[in-house]
């Protein structure tokens, strides 16, 4: 019997399916998740620094420091020139005991902060008295130290009609060249003892316009708004909605340059009324 040829040995498959990896289809699309996670919270890591501790943005919600701003004036503060608080964080985190790094400003400097009692709002004043400094207004005329600042009419102060600026009394409606409505305000320019001037509104004599001697406290500052008739700011006690002295460490930063204004014309929906609302004019004036 002639022998059976030998079986050839059996060859391995190599077209048999390979078993299936669990977890290898969802890889890529946990990375991805785990990286932009990781690029957000560095981004926010970023503007939380940013925004603590150099420079931050603000706008103006009122009329109180008319002239010089306007309701829809956007502007930078910056933060590291009075030194840091927990009010230089994000919603006053109780992360900073105290003042660090603490400075006082000069008078004349415009300054946002925190307005006391509730130091919980942000608001927007002048620096007009310094520790140990007296204060007082007599006949709507400014009183420092018991000598008065210098105070000259100058120019009237004309603003347009718009949607940000409505209320215009009677007596200072008017009309420009195009016939469009205006409101011209009388207009004063005071020069304070270190030499700073800057220009203030007066438009009648009210209660505020004489009042008598505050003697600022030490750690506080004494702060005003520009426009007289329509601030709410030291001169009124915190029973008449106002803000008495502000302590140094309720100062967030000093304004410097104004990076944005709009009249509140624009339409959200209407995209180029976003620049025929803006008042270019307005963009990169300091302080």
């Amino acid at each position: 019997m002639e022998n059976a040829p030998p079986a050839e040995a059996e060859k391995p498959a190599t077209d048999a399916p390979k078993p299936y990896s669990v977890g290898t289809a969802t890889e890529k699309p946990k990375s991805e998740w785990r990286d932009l996670g990781t690029f957000l919270l560095k981004l926010a890591i970023i503007v939380f620094i940013v925004r603590s501790f150099i420079f931050s943005p603000f706008s103006i919600p009122s009329e109180s420091m008319l002239p010089r701003l306007l309701i829809g004036d956007y502007l930078f503060i910056t933060k590291w020139n009075y030194g840091y608080s927990k009010h230089s964080l994000p919603f006053s985190l109780p992360l900073i005991p105290g003042r660090i790094f603490p400075g006082t400003p000069e008078r004349g400097d415009v300054v946002v902060f925190k307005a006391p009692p509730a130091d919980n709002t942000d608001w927007i004043k002048r620096v007009i008295g310094l520790p140990g400094d007296t204060v007082q207004m007599v006949a709507g005329q400014l009183v420092l130290n018991g000598k008065p600042v210098p105070k000259q009419r100058v120019a009237q102060f004309i603003l347009p009609i718009t949607p940000n600026f409505e209320r215009c009394d009677p007596q200072f409606l008017s009309a420009d060249a195009q016939g469009k409505p205006v409101c011209s305000i009388p207009r004063f320019r005071e020069t304070l003892p270190n030499g700073k001037t800057y220009d203030v509104l007066d438009q009648r004599m009210l209660p505020k316009d004489n009042t008598g001697v505050y003697t600022v406290p030490a750690g506080h500052v004494f702060l005003m708004g520009d426009n007289r008739d329509n601030s709410t700011d030291s001169r009124f006690s915190h029973d008449e909605g106002g803000i008495e002295f502000v302590p140094l460490e309720n100062i967030q930063g000093k304004a410097v340059v104004s990076f944005w204004s709009t009249d509140g014309s624009a339409n959200w929906l209407l995209p180029w009324t976003w620049f025929t609302a803006a008042r270019w004019e307005r963009l990169g004036e300091g302080f």
